[in-house]
């Protein structure tokens, strides 16, 4: 008996002391986090005298939080857009000759670098100058990238009132902006890829990201006219795609087509890629991108309403760039009896690029209708421009000019409450605007002899001639 009495003695003992012992680690716990935080609070002043960092642990309130869920989100966006390069870069050296990969690749290299400054220190300017140039042509203002939006502004982006847009940090518009601007410009590098200078490309580029695509954008989405108007890009079928296509087409008529591309009697001779597991590497990271270019473009994704747009728009995407690539290799098939890679390849980016005005107001029937028919269209381009010995490598106009020019009119065609008489005009303006200007920019430097490549260059290649170095050590043409 006495040895239960002293066990349970014991145990009790045992008992008080783990409590006491966990009191005192406790409260030991307490102190160490409490001298950590004042640490943190108060022992960080610099050695120049600033003040101490503020440490907080504030819990966001629920548009703080949405705040934050828009801006980042809006940022990986972004990202995926700059993704975009890589898969250009990829498409175009895939389909093109080997002795010209360098050349492309720093082309889609540096058409992003150039484009970006030129958007920072010029672009965003003319693109969104302010209410105070709504409805007009053109306009100017400083941009504030480096202001932080106030607890009121921020508030403000969150009223129900109609066409309040909800207020995003400049710098992350800023970088989804610019990404878009880059697209734009190395569009065009596919069209003339294996001829052109790279000097004059570097020309282009800095006219294309300074001017052309920000005043085109300011027309719809800095509220200038065609906003006025009602005109109707969702993510840039026009003001993206249908300018860089045009531009490109002013490119490939100026320099005209590659050495040994026709004979002396108009015959067409295909000069084929050299890398054709590249191109369709590239061609699904465009894809990805495009997560980024058209959903991102919601601007908003907090929120029942902007989760439910945001999701819609991804599944048009990808529907109308399914059917495209399916209906033009069943094309390629019929009237070349075989199932061409390349063809199916374009025939997916012309219906991501003719979803893009319209992938937030159509349904999902109708976004399998419009990349449908942008399938057939971009075929049909393909062999017109090959009759009239215009030399595009990669098919850039007719995946992106004359598919961007079907997105915009097929937003007025499906689109709920979206007028067909304005998307013409919109879509053939930029159209326009961008052929014009550009083409003056390249045959001004055809005339003083800045535009092409001498014949030698070309036929031993612009990666050696142009940059000093084969892209895969023993160059194959």
């Amino acid at each position: 008996m006495w040895r239960l009495v002293l066990l349970a003695s014991f145990a009790v003992g045992i008992f008080v002391c783990g409590m006491t012992q966990s009191q005192s680690l406790a409260q030991d716990q307490k102190e160490n986090i409490a001298t950590k935080t004042t640490d943190l609070a108060n022992a960080t002043t610099s050695e120049s005298g600033t003040a101490p960092i503020a440490v907080t642990y504030d819990v966001p309130s629920d548009i703080v939080l949405a705040y934050s869920i828009d801006n980042l989100l809006l940022f990986l966006s972004a990202v995926l857009v700059i993704f975009m390069q890589a898969g250009f870069a990829l498409l175009e050296v895939g389909l093109n000759s080997a002795k010209n990969a360098v050349n492309i690749l720093f082309k889609n290299t540096i058409d992003f670098c150039l484009g970006v400054l030129m958007f920072w220190f010029v672009g965003y300017g003319l693109m969104y100058p302010g209410a105070s140039f709504a409805g007009k042509q053109y306009g100017y203002a400083q941009p504030a990238f480096e202001v932080t939006p106030s607890a009121e502004e921020i508030k403000a982006g969150f009223s129900t009132a109609a066409g309040t847009l909800r207020k995003l940090h400049p710098q992350a518009d800023f970088l989804f902006q610019a990404a878009f601007c880059a697209t734009a410009a190395t569009i065009v590098s596919g069209a003339v890829a294996g001829r052109l200078k790279f000097s004059s490309y570097l020309i282009y580029t800095l006219i294309l990201t300074g001017f052309v695509y920000p005043i085109g954008g300011f027309w719809k989405w800095g509220g200038g006219w065609l906003a006025t108007m009602g005109f109707h890009d969702f993510a840039g079928s026009i003001l993206v795609h249908t300018c860089g296509g045009f531009a490109g087409l002013a490119g490939a008529i100026a320099l005209g087509p590659r050495l040994g591309r026709y004979t002396e009697s108009g015959k067409s001779r295909p000069i084929p890629g050299h890398n054709l597991a590249y191109a369709t590497l590239g061609v699904f990271i465009l894809m990805i991108g495009w997560y980024g270019f058209n959903p991102g473009s919601q601007l908003a994704f907090a929120g029942e309403a902007n989760v439910g747009a945001v999701m819609k728009i991804a599944v048009n995407t990808t529907l109308a760039g399914c059917a495209g690539g399916s209906l033009t290799m069943f094309l390629s098939w019929l009237v070349f009896g075989k199932p061409d890679l390349t063809m199916c390849l374009n025939g997916i980016l012309a219906g991501l690029v003719g979803i893009t005005a319209s992938c937030d107001c159509v349904t999902n029937v109708e976004s399998i209708y419009i990349g449908s028919i942008a399938g057939v269209l971009v075929m049909i381009a393909i062999i017109v421009l090959d009759k009239l010995m215009i030399d595009d490598p990669v098919g850039a106009f007719p995946v992106h000019g004359i598919c961007g020019l079907w997105g915009g009119i097929a937003t007025g065609i499906f689109g709920q409450g979206k007028d067909l008489g304005t998307q013409l005009i919109g879509s053939f303006t930029v159209a326009a605007f961008s052929f014009v200007v550009m083409s003056v920019v390249f045959f001004s430097l055809k005339a003083i002899n800045q535009l092409r490549v001498s014949k030698q260059e070309e036929i031993e290649g612009l990666d050696v001639h142009e940059h000093g170095m084969p892209c895969y050590g023993t160059d194959a043409a």
